[in-house]
C-alpha cells in the first residue's frame, strides 16, 4: 500500500459525547444555570434537562430514563418525602444535589461565607443585592469567576454538617458535586484518532 493511501483512510472520529440527565424541580434557574454552565465552560456534554415536580417525583423521572448520569436537583422546602426520595435515588444509582433552603443558595456562596441557618427568602434578597437586576436567570459570566470559592464553602458546610450529625441541613448545597462532574468531562478526551 502507498503511503499516500495510507495517510487518506486516516481520520478523525468522534467519540459520543457524555450524557446527563439533570432533573430538577425549578423549570426556570435550574435549566438556566446548568446549559449557561455548560456554554461557558465548554464541556462536550450533552445535558437532558427535565424540569418541574417534587423530589419523589423527580427521582421517579430519573429512575426511568436510560442515560449516562443521573442527577436530581431539589430544594428542602416544605417538601414531603424527601428522605424517601434521596433513599429511592440511593436505590436507583441516581446522585442528588440538594439545596437548604434553596438552589439559590448554592448562587450566595459565589458571593459570602453563610454558615447560620437561613431562610429562602432572605437568600434570594441577598442574592439580589450581589447580582442586582436577578430574578429567575442567574448571571453565570458574573458567578463563574467565583466558583471556586463557592465550591470550597459548600465542601465546608457539608463537613460542618456531617460532623455536626446534621448532612444536609440548614445551610448546605450538594449543587458543586454536579458542577465538577459536568466540568470534569473537559479532562476527558474526546477526539480520538482512527484508521
Amino acid at each position: 500500500m502507498k503511503k499516500s493511501d495510507k495517510l487518506r483512510r486516516r481520520h478523525w472520529s468522534r467519540k459520543p459525547l457524555p450524557r446527563f440527565l439533570i432533573v430538577c424541580e425549578g423549570t426556570v434557574t435550574e435549566p438556566h444555570y446548568f446549559r449557561e454552565l455548560r456554554r461557558l465552560e465548554r464541556v462536550p456534554v450533552d445535558l437532558d434537562i427535565r424540569a418541574g415536580g417534587v423530589p419523589k417525583t423527580l427521582v421517579e423521572r430519573a429512575a426511568s430514563a436510560n442515560q449516562s448520569q443521573f442527577w436530581c436537583v431539589f430544594d428542602i422546602d416544605e417538601h414531603p418525602f424527601v428522605p424517601e426520595a434521596k433513599q429511592q435515588a440511593r436505590d436507583n444509582g441516581i446522585q442528588v444535589a440538594v439545596s437548604n433552603p434553596c438552589f439559590e443558595f448554592w448562587l450566595l456562596l459565589h458571593f459570602q461565607d453563610q454558615t447560620a441557618h437561613i431562610e429562602r427568602d432572605r437568600v434570594a434578597h441577598t442574592c439580589r443585592e450581589h447580582m442586582p437586576g436577578y430574578k429567575k436567570k442567574p448571571p453565570c459570566e458574573t458567578l463563574a469567576p467565583h466558583q471556586q470559592e463557592a465550591t470550597a464553602r459548600a465542601i465546608y458546610l457539608d463537613n460542618r454538617q456531617e460532623s455536626n450529625g446534621n448532612p444536609g441541613g440548614n445551610p448546605s448545597t450538594g449543587v458543586y458535586r454536579l458542577v465538577q462532574q459536568i466540568k470534569a468531562v473537559r479532562e476527558s478526551p474526546t477526539i480520538r484518532r482512527g484508521e
